[in-house]
């Protein structure tokens, strides 16, 4: 049966549920709303997108970034793989967040506490010059906002050399476990320890290139990425930044 013959569910602020997204296993983790798919994505800088050639299949990690409903990543235009895409092709993006490992009393109850979102749509190369040149900048101005503006622009040939991906998303869902041990009743007075050891990506101190002239500082722009700030709110308050000043 094919995913469209069993769509569910389906609003404006929704994905509609269907074959290919539906969550089964501990269903109760899933969503498809918007507001939980689109911020697991905006989190992370790197994801896994997924097709099939000729029967085999292929898992890319690469930078992606998200303009509405649309996912854009990029890659080199000498990929075999891309050049797949020329056509359009069904792709499946995925992002995941580690937040947590779980330790239980038992090594069945094991587990790990975790953001992630999973989206379907066919993939097509972006070819027309005025959309490409836009996603390239947006490349740059999602995670870092103002500062395409203020680099050298990119030659003709290495936007000939890049090639850009763009995949409306046609339906996702998310899944995330944010909670304690889940223990056995049985096994709650066991002398084992058990508990939840937080996970968190963390930025470092900018470690200015030897080539940068005296007195050039950092960029204002960039006080998002400050010192021990988490990775994943640094990527959501660029996306925030980016959205406002589009």
């Amino acid at each position: 049966m094919s995913h469209e013959t069993t769509e569910t569910r389906f609003s404006e602020t929704t994905f509609p549920v269907t074959d290919r997204n539906r969550v089964k296993r501990l269903h109760e983790r899933g969503s498809y709303d918007r507001a939980v798919v689109y911020p697991i994505l905006d989190a992370a800088f790197l994801c896994h997108v997924a097709y099939a050639i000729d029967g085999q299949p292929f898992a890319t990690p690469t930078i992606h970034w998200r303009e509405g409903d649309t996912l854009y990543w990029h890659g080199s235009s000498a990929s075999r793989m891309l050049r797949h895409l020329k056509g359009g092709t069904p792709a499946c993006l995925t992002v995941a967040h580690l937040d947590g490992l779980v330790l239980a009393r038992c090594g069945f109850n094991h587990s790990a506490n975790y953001r992630s979102a999973m989206c379907f749509g066919t993939a097509r190369i972006v070819e027309e010059p005025e959309e490409k040149a836009r996603a390239l900048s947006a490349l740059v101005d999602r995670f870092y906002p103002g500062r395409d503006a203020t680099l050298r622009p990119s030659t003709a040939q290495e936007v000939k050399a890049t090639m850009v991906i763009a995949m409306p998303i046609e339906d996702a869902s998310a899944k995330v476990r944010a909670k304690g041990v889940g223990d056995d009743e049985d096994d709650l007075g066991l002398p084992i320890w058990a508990g939840v050891i937080p996970v968190r990506t963390v930025l470092g101190a900018p470690e200015t290139s030897p080539h940068v002239p005296a007195g050039v500082p950092v960029p204002d722009g960039l006080g998002i990425y400050a010192l021990g700030a988490p990775l994943d709110e640094a990527l959501l308050a660029a996306q925030r930044m980016y959205e406002a000043a589009d």
